[in-house]
C-alpha cells in the first residue's frame, strides 16, 4: 500500500523538504544570521572569517533540530559557547536565544515576501494515504509549522501537528531523539511500528530509525541519499510521488 508496508497505519511527516519548500529558505536564513555573527565576531577578535556553509553545516548541524539546538550545535562546531539567554532574546543579544531571534525574523521575512510552496508529489501522496484510511500527522522542529502549512494551503490534511510550540509544552526533546515522533504516534492511536516516518534531515532519519517506526522514508531533495541510508532510511526517493507510482 503506497509503497509502504501492509501494517502502517499512519504516516507522520517532516515540514520543510518534505511537505514544503521552505527546507532552502531556512539555509538561506541560517547562513545570512550565522555568517553575520560570525563576520561580526571575527572583526572584534581580529580572527579570520569562515563563513557558514548551507549545505555541509546545515546538514549536519541545523537541519532538523530545534532552532537553539540549531545554534549551540553549529557553534560549538566552531569552538564558540554563548549564554542561553531566554525565549523571546531580541535579534541583537548576544546569546543562543538571540541568535535563534535574528535567524526566525529572517525567515518570516523571506516567507511573508516569497510565499510558500508544497512539493506536489508530497500533497498527493497524503491525499492518497488519507484515501486509503492512514491518519496523517506533521512533525517538525518549527514553531512557525501552522503559519507555513497555512500559507501553503494545506492545513487541513493533516489530523494532529507536533511542532516546536507543541514540544516546548509538552519538555519533548527535539530531534535526533524520537520524542516528538513518538508524541505524533501516540495522538493519533497508534503503536510506532504501525507508524511510518517521511523526513529529509539527517536528524530526522535517525530519530525514526531510534523510535523503532514501521517505516522510515528518507527524502533526498539534495543528493544526500547514502547519508540518509547511513542515518536510518530503509528506503530513500527523491520525490513521495516515486512511492505512488511503485504500486
Amino acid at each position: 500500500m503506497l509503497g509502504l508496508p501492509d501494517h502502517v497505519r499512519a504516516c507522520l511527516f517532516d515540514l520543510d523538504g518534505v511537505l514544503t519548500q521552505t527546507a532552502k529558505v531556512h539555509a538561506a536564513a541560517w547562513k545570512e544570521m550565522f555568517d553575520g555573527y560570525l563576520r561580526e565576531r571575527a572583526a572584534r577578535e581580529g580572527t579570520p572569517f569562515v563563513p557558514f556553509d548551507e549545505v555541509g553545516d546545515y546538514d549536519e548541524y541545523v537541519d532538523g533540530r530545534p532552532r537553539a539546538d540549531g545554534v549551540r550545535t553549529f557553534l560549538a562546531s566552531r569552538g564558540v559557547h554563548l549564554p542561553e539567554g531566554v525565549p523571546g532574546d531580541p535579534p541583537e543579544a548576544e546569546t543562543v536565544n538571540g541568535l535563534g531571534t535574528r535567524k526566525n525574523d529572517l525567515v518570516l521575512r523571506r516567507i511573508r515576501e516569497d510565499g510558500v510552496e508544497p512539493y506536489e508529489g508530497s500533497v498527493a501522496f497524503v491525499h492518497a494515504a488519507r484515501k486509503a484510511g492512514l491518519r496523517c500527522a506533521v512533525v517538525s522542529s518549527s514553531a512557525n509549522c501552522r503559519d507555513v502549512l497555512v500559507a501553503a494551503g494545506i492545513e487541513d490534511l493533516f489530523d494532529e501537528r507536533i511542532d516546536g510550540i507543541v514540544a516546548r509544552d509538552r519538555h519533548l526533546p527535539g530531534k535526533p531523539a524520537p520524542d516528538t515522533y513518538l508524541e505524533a504516534a501516540r495522538v493519533l492511536g497508534v503503536a510506532p511500528e504501525a507508524a511510518a516516518v517521511f523526513e529529509d534531515a539527517l536528524a530526522g532519519v535517525e530519530a525514526g530509525r531510534a523510535g523503532r517506526f514501521g517505516a522510515v522514508v528518507g527524502v533526498d531533495r539534495v543528493g544526500q541519499t547514502e547519508q540518509l541510508k547511513a542515518h536510518g532510511a530503509d528506503v530513500v526517493v527523491r520525490d513521495l510521488a516515486e512511492l505512488l507510482e511503485s504500486r
